[in-house]
C-alpha cells in the first residue's frame, strides 16, 4: 500500500510514506516516539478516497535529527515546508497527540496551507502555558527513560512488552510501534521545549477543525471542559467524543473513530 520516499525541506531530509493516486491529499502527523507507519490502519481504510501521506517528524523514524530547538512551532514549520515542497494543493491535515499539537501550530501559523485539520487528543490543559510547559517537560523526560529501557530490550523484547500492555493490537501494530520507539534519537528528548498557549493559537484558526477526544478516566488528555473552551476559542471547531478510549483513541475505538473521521472528511473534501 505504502510507497517510501524522502524530500528535503530547508536542509532537513524528511522520510514519508504515501498511498498515492489522483485523490485529495490527507497528511497525517504521528505522535511522539511514533513514526508515519503508525497511520497504516487509518490509511488502509481511506486509501480508496484519499492520497494519504505520513511523514516522520524530525528526530523520529528515518527523518534527520539535527541539533537545535525542537518544539511544536518547529515541527509545524517542518510540516508546512513539507506540504509546500511536495506541491500539495490545500490538503487536509491531521495529527494525534504530539502530531495534533504540530497540526495546530501549522494551521495557526500558516493559515493558507490546509483546508481542514483533525486534532486527536492534543495537549489541551486548562492551566497556564507555564504549567503546560512543565507537564510537557516531565512527559518528555518519562519518554526518554522509556526509550533507554526499550533500547536494552531490543526489537523482540519491545514487541513482547507492548503485547502485554496492548493485547488487542495486531502483530503489525505491535512491530510498527516497537520499531518506532527504537528509532527516536536522543536529541528529540533533550532539546524539546514548548510553552504552547493552545487557546491563543486556536483563536487564530479559521479552517474547519475536528477535535477527537477520549475518556480522561482512561488516560485521554482532553476533558469535556477543555473541549468546550476549544469550541469557544475556535467557532469552526467540532468535537467528536469517543467513549471508553484512552490517549490512543484510534487504536482503542477504531470503528467509532473512523466513522467520525469519514463524516468530517466528507464535509470538508
Amino acid at each position: 500500500m505504502w510507497t517510501s520516499d524522502f524530500v528535503t525541506v530547508n536542509g532537513l531530509r524528511i522520510h514519508y510514506l504515501r498511498t498515492g493516486g489522483s485523490k485529495p491529499a490527507l497528511v497525517l502527523a504521528h505522535g511522539g516516539t511514533a513514526n508515519g507507519r503508525s497511520w497504516t490502519r487509518v490509511a488502509s481504510a481511506l486509501v480508496d478516497t484519499f492520497d494519504v501521506i505520513a511523514p516522520d517528524a524530525r528526530g523520529h523514524g528515518l527523518t534527520d535529527a539535527p541539533a537545535g530547538e525542537y518544539s511544536f512551532t518547529t515541527l509545524g514549520n517542518d510540516l508546512a515546508g513539507f506540504i509546500q515542497v511536495l506541491g500539495l494543493d490545500n490538503p487536509i491535515v491531521g495529527g494525534a497527540s504530539l502530531g495534533a499539537n504540530t497540526v495546530l501550530s501549522l494551521v495557526a501559523d500558516h493559515p493558507d496551507i490546509a483546508r481542514a485539520a483533525i486534532l486527536e487528543d492534543p495537549i489541551f490543559f486548562l492551566q497556564s502555558p507555564e504549567a503546560t510547559q512543565h507537564w510537557i517537560a516531565t512527559a518528555v523526560a518519562s519518554l526518554r527513560a522509556e526509550a533507554i529501557s526499550l533500547a536494552n530490550l531490543g526489537l523482540d523484547g519491545t514487541v513482547e512488552r507492548f503485547r502485554l500492555a496492548n493485547p488487542h493490537w495486531s502483530d503489525a501494530e505491535l512491530e510498527n510501534a516497537a520499531t518506532a520507539k527504537l528509532q527516536v534519537r536522543d536529541v528529540f528528548f533533550t532539546t524539546f521545549r514548548d510553552r504552547f498557549d493552545w487557546q491563543a493559537m486556536l483563536g487564530r484558526v479559521h479552517c474547519p477543525v475536528l477535535l477527537v477526544t477520549g475518556d480522561p478516566e482512561r488516560g485521554a488528555l482532553v476533558t469535556a471542559e477543555a473541549a468546550a473552551v476549544a469550541k469557544r476559542c475556535c467557532p469552526t471547531l467540532e468535537v467528536a467524543h469517543m467513549p471508553d478510549a484512552s490517549h490512543n483513541i484510534n487504536s482503542d475505538q477504531f470503528d467509532r473513530y473512523l466513522a467520525a473521521l469519514r463524516g468530517f472528511l466528507s464535509r470538508v473534501s
